[in-house]
Protein backbone atom coordinates (compact mmCIF):
# COMPACT_ATOMS: atom_id res chain seq x y z
CA UNK A 1 0.00 0.00 0.00
CA UNK A 2 2.54 2.65 -1.06
CA UNK A 3 0.19 4.80 -2.81
CA UNK A 4 -1.69 5.28 0.26
CA UNK A 5 0.98 7.89 1.51
CA UNK A 6 -0.09 11.03 2.70
CA UNK A 7 0.27 14.73 1.24
CA UNK A 8 2.95 15.71 3.55
CA UNK A 9 4.96 12.18 2.96
CA UNK A 10 4.57 12.68 -0.61
CA UNK A 11 5.87 16.39 -0.65
CA UNK A 12 8.78 15.13 1.57
CA UNK A 13 9.47 12.39 -0.47
CA UNK A 14 9.40 14.83 -3.86
CA UNK A 15 11.65 16.64 -2.43
CA UNK A 16 14.40 14.20 -0.83
CA UNK A 17 14.17 12.80 -4.31
CA UNK A 18 14.73 16.00 -6.31
CA UNK A 19 17.77 16.98 -3.98
CA UNK A 20 19.26 13.38 -4.29
CA UNK A 21 19.66 14.00 -7.90
CA UNK A 22 20.99 17.40 -8.29
CA UNK A 23 24.60 18.13 -8.88
CA UNK A 24 24.88 22.17 -9.23
CA UNK A 25 22.35 22.50 -6.95
CA UNK A 26 23.50 20.96 -3.96
CA UNK A 27 26.20 23.92 -4.36
CA UNK A 28 24.21 26.80 -4.61
CA UNK A 29 22.36 25.82 -1.51
CA UNK A 30 25.44 25.62 0.49
CA UNK A 31 25.88 28.89 -1.10
CA UNK A 32 22.43 29.96 -0.22
CA UNK A 33 22.69 28.68 3.77
CA UNK A 34 26.26 30.44 3.86
CA UNK A 35 24.28 33.51 2.67
CA UNK A 36 21.55 33.15 5.02
CA UNK A 37 23.57 32.58 8.11
CA UNK A 38 25.38 36.01 7.21
CA UNK A 39 22.73 38.22 6.63
CA UNK A 40 20.78 36.93 10.05
CA UNK A 41 23.87 36.06 12.54
CA UNK A 42 26.70 38.01 11.61
CA UNK A 43 25.03 41.25 10.15
CA UNK A 44 22.82 40.97 13.31
CA UNK A 45 26.10 41.18 15.93
CA UNK A 46 27.62 43.54 14.00
CA UNK A 47 24.44 46.65 13.13
CA UNK A 48 22.19 45.51 16.21
CA UNK A 49 23.50 45.36 18.89
CA UNK A 50 21.56 44.63 22.49
CA UNK A 51 21.30 48.63 23.13
CA UNK A 52 19.06 48.10 25.85
CA UNK A 53 21.61 45.94 28.47
CA UNK A 54 23.78 48.99 28.13
CA UNK A 55 21.34 50.93 29.83
CA UNK A 56 19.98 48.85 32.64
CA UNK A 57 20.67 45.01 33.76
CA UNK A 58 17.09 44.75 34.82
CA UNK A 59 13.52 44.92 33.30
CA UNK A 60 12.54 47.37 35.04
CA UNK A 61 15.17 49.21 34.64
CA UNK A 62 15.02 48.52 30.67
CA UNK A 63 11.37 49.68 31.03
CA UNK A 64 12.02 52.68 32.65
CA UNK A 65 14.56 53.99 29.95
CA UNK A 66 12.03 53.31 27.01
CA UNK A 67 9.27 55.38 28.78
CA UNK A 68 11.27 57.97 29.56
CA UNK A 69 12.44 58.01 25.98
CA UNK A 70 9.09 57.64 24.70
CA UNK A 71 7.34 60.99 27.11
CA UNK A 72 10.57 62.73 26.19
CA UNK A 73 9.84 62.28 22.11
CA UNK A 74 6.20 62.86 22.51
CA UNK A 75 6.01 66.33 24.26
Amino acid sequence: MQGKKGFWARAVDLYVDGFRSMTVGKTLWLIIAIKLFIFFVIIKILFFPNFLSSKSDTDEGKAQYVREQLVERGS
